[in-house]
């Protein structure tokens, strides 16, 4: 531990092997886990094993042919030779999710969209067509490190411009790195009205498990239009309570609590999520939190909780009752089917204090055991919804990255002050990082003004007839340097803040409620490390990472009212060297000209929000 030493630095508000192709998604929506588990067993790496090692196997998820639990997957990562490919169209679709109907958006007609499945070191090609009419999009492939890769990070305004609509755009990634994430829609609030899916990225583990069954995605559901909430939430202190949540796309609704012409007549509609247990096997769980404002305490009734992985970094493993888990976060669990057959709830439990929903006691699933062969609705109950409301992360001290990393000591900490400030509409409310906010431009992102060599990333001030940007861009020019920031709510505002940071995994060297100052210790050894923290309501976090990736990296809010609120910045990381990554910068023009026929207008795109 390290007494904190703080500096302030203000925000510069200016600143093809094709071995294994895969088949194109299907377009079926999933409303509970994938019980044939199949589709991950026939990705296990077989390709790798052969180059000798130890097999990876339920007696030994810690191996992987010649890699192991212990690689660097930083530094070295395997060459499996083998292309996956996908093909993801995003369309405007009618689906009833809790059985009340009404107008999402969706991946190939699915909630959530189609799992992308891939082995660690496999090259992933992916094409995105748009097929909404009135949308533009781009897609976020959440926590791939996109090393050297910054070209398909899929951020508009940032990384790229948007994908119009009727057009396709190809991304390519290398899975770098192994375990559970999502991708999303990154433009605007798409996301939270049904534009997103589940990564898997099979590697090794830190403990063994008999059956993978993939992804549980966490959110919550509105029934009126997010984009109609944010307006809402313009001259409020925060959005409407949501509506309903989901679990794996699907849920009950209580019609007696509305009386529109989805819910006429009708009594309790929808379908809980399911699961099937069998005595005696260990489940590897994936859970997500995909949703735009809820903060949740993961449990199932008479089970614990071996927790493996935090967002895309195996843990040493931990027995709990319960786990938080924040927007954006994911966790891998390990769970014993080891109480009396029956059946139980499982249990997202929403933690009020920070978050509220109105049916906030109804997001329950059910694991039932195949040894009862019952339908009956679970009786049981379980002490974490007797917890305090907390909108907090895990207790820090349970998050030790199992492969170790130690983190210098810094000379100085970079603050990073929230707050927050009115101007004119349609921004009105704004959240800032040391004053300034974050708008960008689709039509002129970051990576094309760099491509083009015009790097003035101007705040252009708003104007009723093109609107106004703000790149608030923070150069990092040196290589491989660790840069720290101390992150301070001073809003006074009563909200949490999932902090997500791109192209990187960032270690979480403090984190407390209070003030930053002097009597604030650093972990510097083997700290958490993962790329999305909470930074405590009307408190602070204190993060580093080493700049050993080239990119326009955007760094924000998880909570999408507060991203769509400017709370947000980039780093502009070695610029000097970003192009140099690209496989073709000329396809990056070649996007944005698409965009601006669009969009038939010489002037700014008119954003109703940040954009991000």
């Amino acid at each position: 531990m390290r007494a904190l030493t703080v500096g302030t630095v203000l925000l510069a508000s200016l600143a093809q092997v094709q071995a294994a192709t895969l088949p194109k998604s299907p377009a079926q929506p999933r409303a509970s886990l994938p019980n044939d588990t199949s589709s991950c067993l026939t990705l296990t790496p077989a390709n790798v094993q052969s180059q000798g090692g130890c097999a990876h196997s339920p007696t030994s998820r810690q191996c992987w042919g010649d890699y192991s639990i212990n690689t660097n997957w930083y530094d070295d990562t395997p060459y499996t030779g083998v292309t996956r490919e996908y093909w993801l169209v995003a369309q405007n679709v009618t689906m009833a999710p809790d059985g009340y109907e009404q107008q999402v958006l969706v991946f190939n007609g699915s909630l959530p969209g189609p799992t992308i499945f891939a082995d660690w070191g496999d090259e992933v090609i992916i094409h995105v067509t748009n097929a909404m009419q009135d949308n533009g999009t781009s897609i976020h492939w959440h926590g791939l490190r996109q090393f050297n890769n910054n070209e398909f990070d899929g951020v508009p305004g940032v990384t790229q411009c948007p994908i119009a609509p009727g057009q396709t755009y190809t991304y390519k990634w290398r899975a770098t790195q192994y375990g559970s994430s999502w991708y999303h829609s990154h433009f605007s609030f798409q996301y939270s009205a049904g534009l997103f899916g589940p990564i898997i990225i099979n590697g090794p583990a830190t403990a063994d498990y008999d059956e993978d069954l993939g992804a549980l995605v966490l959110m919550d559901w509105t029934h009126i239009s997010t984009f109609n909430e944010w307006w809402w939430d313009r001259p409020t202190t925060g959005p409407p309570s949501q509506a309903n949540s989901l679990i794996n796309g699907t849920n009950v609704f209580d019609c007696h609590q509305d009386n529109t012409t989805q819910c006429q007549g009708k009594d309790i509609v929808g379908q809980r999520f399911e699961m099937t247990f069998v005595s005696g096997t260990k489940y590897r769980l994936r859970l997500v939190n995909t949703g735009l404002y809820s903060h949740f305490r993961f449990a199932i009734d008479g089970h614990n909780l071996t927790v493996i992985a935090m967002d895309f970094v195996p843990v040493v493993p931990y027995t709990t009752d319960s786990l938080m888990i924040s927007m954006g976060q994911r966790y891998d669990v390990i769970i014993e089917a080891n109480a009396p057959p029956d059946n139980y709830w499982l249990r997202p439990i929403w933690q009020r204090s920070c978050c509220d929903n109105d049916a906030w006691n109804n997001t329950l699933g059910i694991v039932r055991y195949a040894d009862t062969n019952s339908s009956a609705v679970p009786t049981t109950t379980n002490p974490a919804t007797e917890y305090k409301s907390q909108c907090e992360d895990e207790p820090f001290d349970k998050l030790v990255p199992y492969m170790p990393l130690d983190v210098p000591a810094p000379d100085s900490i970079s603050l990073l002050n929230l707050n927050y400030s009115f101007v004119p509409m349609p921004a009105g409310f704004l959240f800032t990082l040391n004053n300034s906010y974050i708008w960008v431009n689709f039509s002129a992102p970051t990576d094309l003004m760099i491509h083009q060599q015009n790097t003035s990333w101007p705040n252009t001030g708003y104007t009723p007839q093109k609107g106004f940007t703000n790149y608030d861009a923070i150069p990092l020019g040196i290589a491989d340097q660790w840069v720290y920031f101390g992150l301070q709510d001073l809003s006074h505002r009563n909200r949490s803040h999932p902090m997500h940071l791109h192209g990187h995994d960032y270690v979480v060297l403090a984190q407390g409620f209070g003030p930053l100052n002097d009597t604030v210790n650093l972990t510097l050894s083997n700290p958490p490390r993962r790329d999305v923290a909470t930074l405590p309501l009307n408190g602070y976090m204190v993060m580093a990472f080493k700049t050993d990736n080239p990119g326009a990296w955007l760094m924000h809010c998880h909570i999408a009212a507060h991203s769509s609120e400017g709370l947000g910045l980039q780093f502009v990381e070695r610029q000097d060297e970003i192009m140099a990554t690209f496989a073709d910068p000329f396809g990056l023009e070649n996007t944005c000209e698409t965009w601006q026929t669009y969009w038939n207008n010489d002037e700014v795109y008119m954003q109703e929000d940040a954009g991000i």
